[in-house]
């Protein structure tokens, strides 16, 4: 029998988007940081730009969890390897408290963690208590830990909400308006961490207001089960992977580095908007991210290029996800119409709009019964006439746009969660799809 294994922990949820979810996180990271503590920070859902915030404020990495796209086992076992060494585990929730398939609640819940609501009071006063009793009493599998309200105009403010909650609700304190804590937005989310050089202020600062404000305490012992499972066989053993990795090329889970490690690939990594050469590999991964941004850059580095184009027609293996395959394309012209030459490895034009084009969980068919799971979110539009591998389906069973194939190029609008086949991870990466 496996051994429980205990950690204070806290699933920090909210009414809704917005709220300043990631903004409590990211300071109380920060404060226990400073204090020397080991925090563990989660990401509930698909997300790449909130968890790259929390890992700047916790100086550790940050994982997904999602019960449909990383799987029940794994998410527990993450969290649980987590709580081995680490002072605090956090988990940021996603959207409102009980939005989704796997919502804040549900891993509340599943996981046994309470949860700490973050309310947005900016424009209320005893509402508060309206929608803090709401997510305190809308589940009865839920263990409330308290409530801090953010955007808070003054402590006479404070004081009105904190009457306002009901008797068993603790009120944990509040964050007040500061201007100094907001951060800049674009689409997809906030702006990429990486591009903040005032960050570390930023942070600080939102720790400084956390213990004025805020009761700082660590919150109960969680227990942690760990999950017994079988090392994944080496199938990777010898394969070096080139990965792009810059403000362009960012959107890359964790989990996913360390499945490949895992795999026994040998990682290297590279900046195409900075102007470096493809490092000697066997295969290539070109995440997600913003190429729109640095259509100038992309389009300028034609030594790269040139060497994409080589190892494609060696036949060796590429995935290329969102962003990624915008960069293989011809052409991506960003939202003010403005073009930018690609790879043009394949056949196909991208357009950025002013709309969001498609978001969820998605799974898509590489082989007959063999399926790797993912999300999408994207803003632009494709035009392709290369050979179409599958239509992926979302977790709802829509079906979405279709992951295109090159030789050995697997193209998608998808950000793949390895782990969830890591089998058919690595006959991609070997080029044996």
């Amino acid at each position: 029998m496996n051994k429980n294994i205990s950690c204070p922990a806290l699933v920090v949820a909210a009414p809704s988007s917005g709220s300043g979810k990631t903004t409590v996180v990211a300071a109380l990271a920060r404060y226990f940081t400073n204090l020397g503590k080991t925090v563990r920070v989660f990401k509930t859902g698909p997300d790449f730009i909130d968890p790259n915030f929390l890992a700047f404020a916790s100086q550790q990495p940050v994982y997904q969890l999602d019960f449909w796209m990383c799987g029940e086992d794994h998410c527990r076992q993450l969290v649980a390897e987590a709580a081995k060494d680490a002072d605090l585990i956090l988990i940021e929730g996603v959207m409102g408290m009980f939005d989704g398939k796997c919502s804040s609640a549900d891993i509340a819940a599943k996981l046994g963690i309470p949860v700490l609501a973050v309310i947005n009071a900016g424009a209320m006063a005893q509402t508060f208590g309206a929608i803090a009793y709401g997510l305190a009493n809308f589940r009865q599998d839920i263990s409330m830990y308290g409530v801090v309200a953010n955007r808070v105009g003054s402590a006479g403010h404070a004081e009105m909400l904190k009457e306002a909650l009901p008797d068993n609700l603790e009120f944990c304190g509040y964050l007040p308006k500061n201007l100094g804590l907001s951060l800049p937005e674009r689409h997809l989310g906030l702006v990429q961490a990486q591009e903040l050089d005032d960050l570390d202020d930023r942070l600080n600062l939102a720790a400084e207001l956390i213990s004025q404000h805020v009761e700082i305490k660590l919150p109960p012992e969680a227990q942690f089960t760990p999950v017994v499972s079988a090392a994944p066989k080496r199938h990777l053993e010898g394969v070096t992977i080139a990965i792009a990795k810059d403000t362009a090329f960012s959107f890359i889970y964790q989990a996913n580095l360390d499945l490949l490690e895992a795999l026994g690939a040998q990682l290297c990594f590279f900046s195409p908007i900075k102007g470096d050469e493809l490092p000697d590999c066997d295969a290539l991964y070109l995440p997600g991210g913003y190429p729109e941004l640095y259509l100038e850059e992309l389009a300028a580095n034609t030594g790269l290029k040139q060497q994409v184009h080589a190892h494609v027609n060696n036949n060796k293996p590429v995935l290329a996800e969102c962003g990624g395959m915008l960069y293989l394309n011809n052409s991506l012209t960003d939202s003010e119409g403005k073009p930018g030459e690609m790879c043009g490895i394949l056949n196909a034009e991208s357009t950025m709009q002013s709309s969001l084009a498609a978001l969820g969980l998605v799974e898509g068919e590489l082989l007959p019964g063999e399926a790797l799971r993912g999300h999408t979110f994207h803003y632009s539009k494709t035009d392709s006439s290369e050979e179409i591998a599958c239509y992926p389906v979302s977790q709802r069973g829509r079906q979405l746009d279709p992951v295109w194939r090159h030789k050995q190029v697997i193209a998608s609008y998808i950000h793949w969660y390895f782990p969830s086949n890591p089998k058919l991870v690595a006959k991609i990466f070997k080029g044996t799809l």
